[in-house]
């Protein structure tokens, strides 16, 4: 891909991000979330405003590119070039107030992810991951885009999102991965995987993630030096069983992928 459309393919991510965080910031910790008391309606709505806004966008600058997104499903699917969106991943961290979800966009060039976009709108944190570059990162709280060495699993720091992500298969490997790492942190969602990619997560495994949750990531995560596949250490596919090991090292995947071993 040359270099001039993939500027222009990353300022219509950033664009997209932006339409949003409009959307999406007026809403966080409002009354109106407030009062809904764990109420899913108006973080759905806010899902689907954020994501026709994406939508929106992205046909009017690219109308023969395809768009998968959580809300609204698949458009041209098949095209050479497929935006993958998730306008709040993270919807229990919204509803609670915590800023650990975040914009998820992605885009695939005949299936692979090539750029990669995690943007957290409220605290004006946004990673940029393009394939065959490093990592941009801009935050008001800094941080370093890149992940750090990790010799062995005993210093590692684990993440997950929720136990609730792991069925009863999955389970049991899990558990023998925590109990082989320094530190377990639960939450997190997308944020976590951009904690990996500034060096301060090594590990993250879990399950059940649709494309539209880990396309946006891999080329974030795979920009800073770590890797994501799935958990034997294949590559991600989009129609696979949605277990997720991303690696700030990637040295540490045999051992990880010999915990989780079915």
């Amino acid at each position: 891909m040359e270099a001039p459309l993939m500027e222009v393919l990353v300022a219509a991510a950033e664009a997209a991000a932006d339409v949003a965080g409009a959307v999406i910031r007026p809403l966080f910790r409002s009354a109106l979330l407030v009062e809904a008391k764990g109420d899913a309606s108006p973080v759905t709505e806010a899902d689907k405003a954020a994501e026709r806004s994406i939508r929106a966008l992205l046909a009017e600058r690219f109308p023969q590119h395809g768009v998968i997104g959580e809300e609204y499903g698949a458009d041209r699917p098949e095209a050479e070039y497929v935006w993958v969106v998730d306008p709040i991943d993270g919807t229990r961290a919204f509803v609670t107030g915590r800023p650990l979800f975040g914009s998820l966009i992605g885009l695939l060039h005949r299936g692979r992810p090539v750029l990669g976009l995690i943007d957290q709108p409220s605290t004006g944190e946004r990673w940029i991951g393009v394939a065959g570059r490093p990592l941009a990162f801009r935050s008001p709280m800094g941080g370093t885009p890149k992940v750090r060495a990790c010799a062995s699993l005993a210093e590692a720091e684990l993440s997950c999102t929720s136990p609730e992500m792991l069925d009863a298969a999955q389970a049991p490997r899990h558990a023998r991965l925590r109990q082989a790492v320094r530190r377990v942190t639960w939450g997190g969602d997308c944020y976590a995987y951009g904690l990996l990619a500034l060096g301060l997560v090594d590990v993250i495994a879990e399950g059940d993630l649709k494309p539209w949750d880990w396309v946006a990531l891999q080329p974030v995560i795979e920009s800073a030096g770590g890797s994501l596949t799935d958990w034997q250490g294949r590559p991600m596919r989009l129609d696979g069983p949605g277990e997720a090991l991303a690696l700030g090292d990637p040295s540490l995947l045999p051992a990880v992928t010999a915990l989780l071993a079915d």
